[in-house]
């Protein structure tokens, strides 16, 4: 399982919010290209940036910001936030961007996300964003009809590299991950899982490992690294250790 420390942008920022809330965030730092050479310098073999204003706005906001990140690492990021269309997915990957994340796309056009697996094959993820066993879209402010699994069932041949799932009630709290709800989702489909939403310390990277057999093969922490509750370089030992 890999440990995926995020980045969120937030006006030329690095923050965090609170279940994804306008006005909640917290600013970690004015140079998210110095925070992803951190993250890099401890180990993380892959960053989860977002483009926060994109989510809200529907449309890429801080591709410079995000082109900064590029040129400052060496490892793989992958981005989400706003991308709705492949005119921005092939922008993104032209400047070196190694992994798309889709949210709102995935529910209103599937033909889109096939079409984008096709042509941008290993590199498509989706985001299935839970609330009150609803998927959330349009950066969280609205609840679509179906839940997690219904989504993951329409995404099963789609292509896509893996799904990853987030409890938005916990998203930014620090109040554990929703273990039974990543267990439901991994169980139901064969797409591999990348789970996110709530991580607070070591204790959740160990209870996530187990169900590395249901193909839960990452988790994204953010709040947790920032605030010093979990140790990125522990949780990435333990789980290249698996336990």
């Amino acid at each position: 399982m890999i440990i995926i420390p995020a980045i969120d942008i937030r006006e030329g920022k690095c923050v965090r919010l609170v279940r994804g809330i306008k006005g909640s965030e917290t600013i970690y730092s004015h140079n998210p290209a110095e925070v992803a050479r951190r993250w890099e310098s401890k180990g993380a073999e892959l960053l989860h940036v977002i483009d926060i204003d994109g989510a809200f706005d529907g449309r890429p906001r801080n591709m410079e910001i995000i082109g900064a990140i590029l040129n400052s690492v060496s490892i793989p990021i992958q981005v989400g936030g706003g991308i709705r269309d492949l005119e921005s997915i092939r922008t993104y990957v032209s400047i070196g961007v190694n992994r798309i994340i889709l949210g709102t796309a995935a529910l209103e056009n599937s033909g889109f996300i096939e079409q984008a697996c096709r042509e941008f094959s290993g590199k498509i993820l989706v985001a299935i964003d839970a609330k009150d066993d609803r998927v959330a879209i349009e950066g969280w402010t609205e609840l679509s009809t179906i839940s997690p699994i219904q989504l993951a069932s329409r995404l099963e041949r789609s292509g896509i590299v893996a799904a990853i799932y987030t409890d938005t009630y916990r998203d930014g709290t620090q109040a554990g991950l929703n273990i039974e709800g990543i267990r439901r989702l991994a169980e139901s489909t064969s797409i591999p899982i990348i789970a996110s939403g709530g991580v607070s310390s070591i204790t959740d990277i160990k209870e996530l490992l187990k169900l590395e057999p249901w193909g839960v093969v990452g988790v994204i922490t953010g709040k947790a690294v920032y605030n010093g509750s979990l140790d990125l370089e522990e949780a990435i030992r333990v789980a290249r250790a698996g336990s």
